[in-house]
């Protein structure tokens, strides 16, 4: 699944619900502290008071995550964040053979196929693909919006050589290539690489576009000396071991480099088309040589790992208990570190560690049937991964996910503007809301203690409920990406509100609010409906509890993780929060008359019956 485009889901719709009254004049009442004022009208608007407190969080746990964050981060108005990845890696197996025989049976002169194989590693390769925007290619057509000549319009023929784009795509020629649409007998499908609309990359506190002067940065990846385990002894081994965003692994826990891109003055660029790989000549195909053929690898970074490092840890390890089991590999090994750093440009991405992998590869002896020794005559690849899922054969659902993987975000400390207005218990002037290990907001509705008195107005005055939204305005002008969503929750229970009976899957994404922007990009508002919240409160005798507020980047990730506050309180906090580095400033309720117009207020349209 992917979950972030530029931190936007695109895959989900965006529904504006608008509600249209009848024609008589619309009356505004403002009732406060939810006392419900004035004479009995029809269709007609409420508005009631919200209650906002910025909470600080100090960490999250970031192990196991669905997305993960690697770079630096540069918010305009929260400071840096700087991210970083400690990944325990994964053999394909417990006790794996390398070549074609056991190194038992290597190490055995008595035995008939008895042979060193001499096992040497050619090359290591580290590939972490970056994430890219599902529905760049808005016709499918196999060619992204920003290149194609009618983006809606799979028939259109973008490079004029006489072919759709969309029979280029079935056929795997170049869609930008006019001479690649001719027949020819040589031709050979797919030999071009495609271009990518790139997704969650962030270049000096800005969203990664096309028109981005090639960023660069560097990458160092070191051993990690530290165990990550698996299960946690404090509660006998019963529980998964947690690990949280504030646990640092460098400098303490790493030693030896296996890539830096600084030492070797050559920093990472940032690239939308796919990587060429040039293909092995298949010898028993005499009349083609696939050397002179590549295949792709989606747009991210490929660097060349330190060979000596996996010929000595890995390969020559053939047959010990080292390599016994993954359980014996992750104690010996431990595991690898990642950071960034400027080589140019603060760069952050996200990406799936599930999807990164190294692959290492080797040649070996072989011998024919009479014994005849070739040397290095296999290849063969090796591929280690970090997080690996495992599914049911039957089912093909999740069983569990192997390996561990820990984020730790490094903060910057906020301005005292924002230091100053977090866990006051006040209500807020002004909401923060921060991804990561960031903040979040708690809301009450009508009044600070949750009472039900407004709610009882409301059935007493025969209400219908047609619309209800929260309204947050942005406040501040000085911020980084914005987030694309909010997302609004029962704080007390950690659980989405109350769905409609029509919406049971959650796919009208109510609650979440989507930014609205003027037409300099910049965001304006977000508006969430709480509809269904406010009429299971009247219709439902539902309790009115605090409501909790949040960035995020999906709606259908509902996942909750643990979180530790800043006041040493821990609770349960939204994942989706964690995944993103977002933050953004809203006007709360305890607005100077200046902004008046921009107060946080509960909006309900309604009709009142006889």
């Amino acid at each position: 699944m992917i979950f972030l485009n530029r931190l936007k889901l695109p895959a989900l719709a965006v529904i504006v619900l608008v509600t249209i009254f009848a024609s008589c004049e619309e009356d505004l009442t403002t009732v406060g502290s939810g006392v419900v004022g004035g004479e009995p009208f029809k269709n007609n608007k409420a508005v009631f008071d919200v209650f906002a407190y910025n909470r600080k969080i100090k960490a999250v746990s970031t192990n196991k995550l669905p997305i993960y964050q690697l770079g630096i981060y540069d918010d305009p108005l929260y400071g840096k964040t700087e991210a970083q990845v400690t990944t325990q890696v994964l053999l394909p197996s417990g006790d794996p053979t390398f070549g074609v025989t056991t190194q038992e049976n290597e190490d055995n002169p008595s035995s008939a196929t008895q042979i060193l194989e001499n096992e040497t590693i050619d090359s290591v390769y580290l590939y972490i693909p970056f994430l890219t925007n599902p529905t760049g290619d808005a016709d499918l057509d196999g060619l992204i919006d920003e290149l194609d000549d009618l983006p809606l319009d799979p028939n259109s023929d973008t490079d004029g050589g006489g072919l759709t784009d969309s029979q280029e795509n079935s056929r795997g020629s170049n869609p930008l290539d006019a001479s690649d649409d001719r027949d020819d007998t040589n031709f050979v499908a797919n030999q071009f690489a495609k271009t990518f609309d790139l997704d969650s990359i962030y270049v000096d506190g800005s969203l990664y576009s096309e028109n981005s002067a090639n960023p660069v940065f560097n990458l160092k990846v070191q051993r990690s000396t530290y165990f990550l385990r698996d299960l946690d002894p404090s509660v006998n081994f019963q529980e998964a071991q947690e690990y949280y965003s504030s646990q640092e692994f460098a400098p303490a826990f790493v030693d030896e480099v296996v890539y830096d891109s600084e030492a070797s003055a050559e920093p990472i660029v940032i690239s939308r088309d796919q990587i060429p790989l040039r293909n092995v000549d298949d010898e028993s195909t005499e009349e083609v040589d696939e050397s002179t053929q590549f295949s792709y690898l989606a747009p991210g970074i490929r660097v060349a790992l330190d060979k000596d490092f996996f010929q000595e840890n890995i390969l020559d390890k053939e047959g010990s208990t080292e390599l016994e089991s993954q359980a014996n590999f992750k104690e010996f090994l431990r595991g690898l570190h990642f950071s960034v750093s400027s080589g140019g440009n603060d760069v952050m991405f996200l990406f799936n560690l599930k999807l990164a992998n190294i692959t290492v590869s080797y040649t070996y002896d072989t011998a024919d049937s009479e014994g005849v020794v070739t040397e290095k005559g296999g290849q063969k690849d090796l591929v280690l991964n970090f997080l690996r899922d495992s599914f049911s054969s039957t089912t093909g659902q999740l069983l569990s996910t192997d390996g561990n993987a820990v984020n730790t975000f490094v903060n910057e400390v906020y301005p005292p503007e924002i230091t100053d207005n977090l866990d006051t218990g006040e209500n807020a002037s002004e909401i923060y809301l921060k991804g990561g290990a960031g903040t979040f907001a708690e809301i009450k509705l009508f009044d600070e203690v949750n009472s039900l008195e407004a709610i009882n107005q409301i059935k007493s005055n025969n209400w219908i409920i047609n619309n209800a939204n929260l309204v947050f305005y942005v406040a501040n002008g000085n911020l980084g990406v914005e987030p694309e969503r909010l997302y609004l929750y029962n704080s007390e229970t950690n659980a989405i509100l109350p769905l409609s009976a029509t919406d049971t899957d959650g796919l009208s994404e109510e609650y979440g609010g989507i930014i609205e922007t003027s037409s300099d990009g910049k965001g304006v508002k977000y508006t969430i409906n709480v509809t269904t919240y406010i009429n299971n409160l009247v219709l439902n005798d539902a309790d009115n509890v605090t409501l909790g507020l949040t960035t995020t980047p999906s709606l259908f990730l509902a996942t909750v993780a643990n979180a530790m506050l800043e006041n040493g309180e821990e609770q349960e906090l939204p994942l989706a929060n964690t995944l993103s580095p977002l933050g953004t400033s809203l006007y709360g309720s305890a607005v100077d008359a200046a902004n008046a117009d921009k107060k946080l207020q509960l909006e309900i349209f309604y009709t009142e019956t006889n």
